[in-house]
């Protein structure tokens, strides 16, 4: 029973019943929106089908509480978190929405009365291609946390058409396809047009009179429109709905009548063909000029449509934009929205006539920014000239700006000409470049590293005399993954045995986790714990066995590494290691080989060559490995395509090793390594980004920590420090690369990866040849302990106990205190 209800501000919203959570009223609603939204009968009803109703009718609940929450928030006057990042790495949502909710096998039930499985729809619904790797995750990660502790929040980011490209092996090398998430509607979105903006380009820039004061005026040469498309994202037990609010771009006009009419029936189209590549694919390639300024284009396109609709958000409520800082936090994930510093200024001074001076406070005092690399590489920056000719204003605004940061640091802090240059919002030594992390650092009131380690370096390296300038900036908040999705939803096994341990109170406390430390010395509840994992490495070599048609024991060790492909990253190193193993157990039949299976995934980006031929290495070293008869039941190497968030969840329950021996000191912090943790794999891994953290709270009999420490690389490498020496010294790494650069592994093109093997012997740059013989020998220890089972499972017990700190619930609540201010413990 319905009814229009008067709310008390005077508002009037559709008031009923609560709704019933049974699986007969869930069946009745599903029924309902396959017949009324879709147009099928029962009988008729294809799998798709149930999946798009299914979603449809979970989403009625979640909007329930959405509207509730975003009522709640406006009425009590919250401050409200706004996430600006480039990427959103949701994954599949049905089964997240149907768990936070608790109606799982209510769900299960209702679907069941009509001989459709819950299992077979979650698997038909595509991953939302929002992302590449742990920065969209992270977000993602974020948002729910933040849902789930009641912090008013708004993500705010592209709604890619065909976002980060879909990855197939052909031949050996990665081929890049479009990943068309698209193609059957997206039943979770609610398209605003109604919350439209414009977004210029281009264009000049003029001063007017404004009551004698100048006034600057933008006149952009191209406008596109900024279109919101909301997804609710629904906390923990269904009890706080936040937004994530995602931009699709359209032209002005779709079609230029007047040439579609003269008989250009393309040309017509060329307005809103370019529009709407704006927010067609996420990271275009910027090995051309073309790439880079489309880059730069999404850039400011989501962040100028975000800030207007914060603005306008904020004027509904308040009488002025004086207070902004009080009502609203803006988080930049990463450099990509740093243009959004520019760009509010021009909003409080030139559409706002705000104050220069009172613009620059209220600007500062509502970012804050997060860095996510110590690459000098990775910190964007943009040449001058396209700068200034696609965002001429907003060029100008850093012109002022950095003209203010210069002359406070020459004359409160008497900084040298050096130092100058080095805190400058321009690069002078580069082709003139517009660096965008120093922008966001000079225009946030708070700048916070993902990693203790990574802090500290921070202040060292890329940000040493900004922070030399602005002491009290910097901060750390060490990140963390959401245990909904990477230990309930992912690992229901795991779950109900840490339930019927300690107890269902964790899944609502997560730091009772820790409660199952104790269990580590039963020897019962670890043979329960190891066959959990036997069941989730099953279910990983049937993946396997069905999409490259290699079998894999589950008695091995599953030995994996999942991640962006990047050389710093060093998949070569393991892949390195994997060929000096493969040469040692042919050259010695007679020693006792624990069986191993090493697994690998990631995407290289598509102008990254030498991340490729990694790919293609891998693919190579497998097809040989694979099919020699002397190693079959001892080696197998396996590199999986297109890894994607619904992969990962199957692959990190499944890890028996985890790797993570990025070189030291250039990984912020990752965020892999805490699944596969949580989930009970064992560290193999670097002294570097989380790890150092997750060694505290492990304990070193744990975690198998090996390599050069962060001070050591940057020791080797300021004395220019090679790696021949290294592979003269190791017969075993020697062989390996010999190996490699022969053309043992690609016979059809010997001198295939010459390059790579030319780059470890020559400068060494990422300490591959350094680190060698000691993560030869940290596997070899792993190899070892596989043969007393009962230790491997202690420590791997141990691992998922005392995770509970590297929680995303931890890492938002210090985010909301220390940074934003904001949630419900304000």
């Amino acid at each position: 029973m319905s009814a229009i209800a008067k709310m008390p501000n005077g508002t009037r919203t559709l008031k009923s019943e609560p709704r019933r959570n049974d699986a007969d009223t869930l069946a009745q609603e599903i029924v309902e929106k396959l017949t009324y939204a879709i147009g099928k009968t029962t009988d008729a009803a294809r799998l798709h089908d149930w999946e798009y109703a299914t979603a449809l009718a979970v989403r009625d609940r979640i909007i329930d509480q959405w509207l509730t929450s975003n009522r709640q928030t406006r009425e009590s006057g919250a401050k409200r978190v706004c996430y600006l990042s480039m990427e959103f790495l949701i994954g599949r949502l049905l089964r997240d929405a149907i768990s936070n909710l608790g109606l799982t096998e209510q769900v299960r039930e209702a679907l069941g009365r009509y001989g459709v499985e819950l299992d077979l729809v979650e698997l038909l619904e595509p991953d939302a291609a929002l992302g590449n790797g742990g920065l969209g995750r992270l977000a993602a990660c974020f948002m729910e946390s933040m849902a789930s502790l009641g912090v008013p929040g708004f993500g705010y980011g592209i709604r890619y058409e065909h976002g980060f490209f879909r990855q197939e092996i052909v031949d050996g090398a990665q081929v890049e396809l479009p990943e068309t998430w698209l193609q059957h509607g997206n039943p979770w979105e609610i398209e605003r047009q109604e919350r439209s903006f414009e977004i210029g380009f281009g264009g000049k820039v003029t001063t007017v009179d404004d009551n004698g004061k100048p006034r600057f005026v933008w006149r952009p040469a191209e406008r596109v429109l900024a279109v919101a498309y909301d997804t609710p994202v629904i906390g923990w037990r269904g009890a706080h709905a936040n937004t994530l609010r995602l931009w699709g771009a359209q032209a002005l006009d779709p079609i230029l009548l007047d040439a579609f009419n003269s008989g250009d029936h393309v040309g017509a189209l060329l307005e809103s063909n370019r529009a709407e590549a704006i927010t067609r694919v996420l990271y275009p390639a910027d090995s051309h000029q073309a790439g880079q300024e489309l880059r730069l284009r999404q850039e400011y396109f989501f962040s100028s449509a975000s800030l207007q609709d914060i603005i306008r958000r904020h004027l509904a409520l308040n009488d002025d934009l004086t207070n902004l800082a009080d009502k609203v936090a803006i988080q930049l994930n990463d450099t990509h929205p740093a243009v959004s510093v520019a760009e509010l200024m021009r909003l409080l001074v030139d559409v706002h006539g705000m104050d220069w001076d009172a613009a620059w406070t209220v600007t500062r005092e509502t970012f804050s920014y997060t860095n996510h690399t110590l690459l000098p590489e990775a910190l964007e920056t943009w040449p001058v000239q396209l700068f200034e000719r696609l965002l001429p204003r907003q060029m100008q605004i850093i012109y002022a700006i950095n003209a203010q940061i210069i002359q406070g640091a020459r004359s409160e802090r008497d900084f040298s000409g050096e130092e100058i240059a080095a805190i400058s919002l321009i690069d002078e030594n580069n082709g003139r470049r517009v660096r965008m992390g120093q922008l966001a650092f000079v225009g946030s009131h708070t700048v916070n590293g993902v990693s203790g380690l990574h802090t500290e370096l921070m202040k060292e390296t890329v940000f040493h005399d900004l922070h030399k300038l602005y002491p009290d900036r910097i901060q750390n908040k060490t990140n963390g993954v959401t245990p909904r999705r990477w230990l309930f939803q992912s690992n229901p096994g795991l779950t109900d045995l840490v339930s019927d341990a300690i107890g269902e109170g964790f899944k609502d406390d997560f730091n009772r986790l820790g409660e199952l430390d104790r269990f580590a010395e039963d020897a019962s509840f670890r043979e329960r714990f190891a066959a959990v994992k036997r069941v989730n490495k099953e279910r990983l070599a049937t993946l396997v066995e069905e999409r490259l048609a290699i079998s894999l024991d589950p008695d091995a060790i599953f030995d994996i590494q999942v991640k962006r492909i990047h050389e710093y990253k060093r998949q070569f190193l393991n892949i390195i290691e994997a060929v000096a193993l493969y040469e040692q157990i042919r050259a010695h039949p007679e020693i006792d080989w624990t069986p191993r299976v090493k697994i690998f995934a990631g995407k290289a980006a598509p102008s990254y060559v030498q991340a490729k031929q990694i790919i293609h290495l891998a693919g190579d070293v497998s097809r040989v490995i694979n099919s020699d008869p002397a190693v079959r039941n001892l080696l197998k190497v396996v590199f999986v395509p297109n890894y994607n968030v619904s992969l990962a969840e199957i692959i990190m329950p499944a890890a028996d090793i985890s790797e993570q021996i990025s070189t030291a000191g250039l990984e912020a912090s990752g965020t892999g390594n805490m699944k596969f943790a949580l989930n009970g794999a064992l560290t193999i891994g670097t002294l570097d980004g989380a790890n150092v953290e997750m060694l505290e709270h492990l304990g070193e009999e744990n975690i198998f920590i090996f390599g050069l420490k962060a001070d050591e690389v940057a020791e080797r490498r300021a004395r220019g420090v090679g790696g021949q020496e290294a592979v003269s010294e190791q017969p075993l790494l020697r062989s390996a690369l010999d190996s490699i650069a022969s053309g043992v592994f690609s016979p059809d093109a010997p001198g295939r990866y010459a390059s790579l093997v030319d780059a470890v012997r020559d400068r060494d740059w990422w300490m591959i040849a350094a680190d060698f013989r000691a993560y030869w020998d940290t596997q070899r220890q792993l190899d070892a302990l596989w043969t007393d089972r009962a230790r491997w499972d202690e420590i791997s017990v141990r691992n998922t106990a005392r995770m509970a700190w590297f929680s995303a619930d931890r890492t938002i609540g210090e985010y909301a205190r220390d940074i934003w201010r904001a949630g419900p413990s304000r």
